[in-house]
């Protein structure tokens, strides 16, 4: 899908993201961006999971986490160093 096809409006987030995932445990990333459909998570150093993975993610900003709780969510894409992550319901 490209930028001008997107479901929805995107912003900058300034935000550490932690991912977790019994096959390679805890990452911690930044945020590149947000929407109500997901984030976008700058990779940094690390491998992108493989495109449909689930994965555990908490978004903490300066003053702390943002979801208490972790969120189930989906790689949908990974490329140039970031990769999307969809919000499941």
């Amino acid at each position: 899908m490209n930028h001008d096809n997107r479901l929805h409006r995107r912003s900058g987030l300034a935000a550490n993201v932690i991912l977790r995932h019994p096959g390679f445990g805890e990452l911690n990333l930044k945020a590149h961006d947000i929407s109500d459909g997901g984030i976008s998570v700058k990779l940094g150093n690390h491998i992108a999971p493989p495109v449909g993975t689930l994965v555990d993610v908490i978004i903490k900003s300066h003053t702390g986490p943002i979801n208490a709780e972790p969120v189930k969510m989906e790689v949908r894409h990974a490329s140039h160093g970031i990769i999307g992550l969809k919000f499941l319901k």
